[in-house]
């Protein structure tokens, strides 16, 4: 199983620190935390349009589908001949007392 702690690094620039356990001045811990909300602002910009042109995407599909349902239910004249057709049968059938 590969081991996840990051491996030491001969690099000043590239290890890591652990805030809590490392003495840090007020000041090292307030750039750290400024560049957190940078990162954050930064992903939290890129989620938010991707979660927009999802959102977009849905409500054309469903937009989509409405419309086509109610062009569909439009075109549909069966019901009115068949309505048509039992009028004029009926108009044809002979009068008698039970009519």
């Amino acid at each position: 199983m590969a081991d996840k702690t990051p491996k030491e690094s001969t690099a000043p620039f590239a290890t890591r620190i652990d805030p809590m356990k490392d003495g840090l001045s007020n000041e090292h811990i307030h750039f750290i935390r400024q560049v957190e909300l940078q990162q954050w602002k930064k992903k939290i910009q890129t989620l938010r349009t991707r979660n927009v042109v999802t959102g977009l995407t849905i409500g054309a599909i469903v937009l989509g589908i409405y419309g086509y349902t109610f062009y569909s239910v439009s075109q549909e004249r069966i019901m009115d001949d068949l309505d048509q057709e039992a009028k004029l049968a009926k108009l044809r059938e002979p009068k008698t007392g039970a009519n």
